[in-house]
């Protein structure tokens, strides 16, 4: 994923540039980067590898010689930036999220254009930012190349672009991620992928970026470079999974549509008359589903293991897959107390090859649980995405639902047998359900209906991305 912050501001923006983007840390594990604009207009950068210590304790000493009044960053699972160009629009720094699918295809056609080259980052693969600075570079202004960009590529980016004059914001084509501003009384603008970064820095809601919006940002005013589209297909799962608790998307925020999410799920139970002895969420963004699901029942809410974060505070931070789920087995303590002759209903925000949820099941039958019922917050993940790097999965037979169709329905599937799988009502998703539950151990399994998640945000289900679970754009 990733997530990215910038600053126009009329002092100094060193601080408030370094605290909002260590507020994106949850987005990213692997590299950091900050850039501002210099007094004497000369851009200073500074990146790191943070995939074993935090954001803060990397940049902490740059952050002291970084001095300026513009300024970007980013936190990134992928390439390194911000990147610092020289070209004929001139000097710039700029900064990326999102994913461009057709990378290789673009790659090739502005190499066949021109006698040009890109710097390979490890592993033979282009840094994704550098292409985009290459599109950019076609058009004559820096808004018109900003505009290629949105027309050329397929995914989604979402884009800062520092110029020693301001900082323009750009939300991708159909809004799949988000673009927010803050202001600063009297001081200035804040441009930030996640709503809460600025709240502390003393911003308030000032304007969320619509579809394929773009701005140019100075401390004294913001300038509309291009209007919204109409079209709009925001990443649901940045509310399901992605999303801080505290951040607000289309003014919906995540905590209160977690908490919708687990009153659906409780009442679909309530039809089939489950009554577990308490309710549990996978820490930590199953907890919130789960206290939704606690306060829809009426079944108390408990916490009958505690993630431990000091050392490892995210699951996913090694690249290995083996690595990532020894660590999640690892820092999940049980409090056998509250587990030995339980029936336990666990809530986690989704399952997407299985392992990790059925060693945590495993463990809870191991510390005397006597049932584990589970209740995943979204639908069953079909399909790798296209728009966000969600997953990691090299294939989309990572995905334990895939698995699980193919063991049914042999190597090639059409899209009409997939539907199938992919539409609760049917025999075949029943089959599927109970295969999952079956090889992941758990009493029973009730999945996340796609038409009450959707209705958990409150926002037209035509707005919301739902190409990972039933394939459609």
């Amino acid at each position: 994923m990733g997530g990215i912050f910038g600053v126009a501001s009329k002092s100094d923006c060193s601080l408030d540039l370094f605290f909002g983007v260590d507020y994106h840390s949850h987005l990213g594990t692997r590299r950091g980067g900050l850039a501002v604009l210099k007094d004497d207009g000369t851009f200073e950068r500074s990146i790191h590898n943070i995939s074993n210590s935090p954001f803060r304790t990397k940049f902490d000493s740059d952050i002291n010689n970084m001095h300026g009044k513009l300024g970007i960053g980013c936190i990134s699972d992928y390439e390194a930036q911000p990147l610092l160009v020289h070209s004929h629009l001139g000097s710039f720094a700029i900064t990326t999220v999102g994913i461009v699918t057709n990378k290789d295809e673009l790659v090739q056609g502005i190499l066949d254009a021109s006698k040009t080259h890109f710097l390979e980052m490890s592993g033979g693969e282009i840094n994704q930012t550098e292409l985009i600075v290459a599109l950019i570079n076609q058009k004559n202004t820096i808004a018109e190349g900003i505009k290629n960009v949105q027309e050329k590529i397929k995914g989604s980016i979402t884009m800062l672009v520092m110029t020693k004059e301001g900082i323009y914001g750009a939300r991708d084509k159909l809004g799949r991620t988000p673009l927010m501003i803050g202001k600063k009384e009297d001081d200035g603008f804040c441009l930030s992928f996640e709503s809460h970064a600025y709240i502390n820095l003393g911003y308030k809601d000032h304007k969320e970026l619509g579809p394929g919006e773009i701005v140019f940002v100075t401390p004294e005013k913001i300038e509309q470079i291009q209007k919204p589209g109409d079209k709009m297909k925001i990443c649901t799962f940045l509310w399901i999974y992605y999303g801080y608790p505290t951040a607000c998307y289309e003014s919906v925020n995540v905590e209160q549509m977690r908490y919708n999410c687990g009153a659906y799920l409780a009442k679909r139970d309530a039809e089939n008359n489950i009554k577990p002895d308490c309710v549990a969420g996978v820490p930590d963004s199953g907890t919130a589903h789960a206290v939704g699901y606690a306060n829809q029942s009426g079944i108390p809410f408990t916490r009958p293991f505690i993630k431990y974060t000091p050392t490892w505070p995210r699951s996913f931070m090694p690249t290995n897959q083996n690595q990532r789920n020894l660590i999640a087995h690892m820092k999940l303590i049980p409090v056998q107390q509250l587990i030995k002759d339980r029936s336990i209903l666990l809530i986690d925000d989704s399952i997407v090859r299985g392992t990790q949820l059925r060693e945590t099941t495993d463990f809870l039958y191991e510390s005397g649980a006597k049932e584990v019922h589970v209740r995943p917050a979204c639908p069953p993940i079909m399909f790798g995405c296209k728009y966000l790097n969600f997953s990691r999965s090299k294939s989309e037979m990572d995905l334990i639902a895939r698995r699980v169709v193919r063991q049914f329905e042999g190597e090639n599937v059409s899209d009409e047998v997939l539907a199938k799988y992919c539409d609760p009502d049917t025999p075949e998703y029943a089959k599927m359900l109970e295969e999952i539950r079956k090889q992941l151990h758990f009493t029973t399994l009730r999945f996340h209906r796609l038409d009450d998640m959707l209705d958990s945000t409150g926002l037209d289900h035509c707005k919301l991305c739902t190409y990972c679970w039933n394939g459609k754009e």
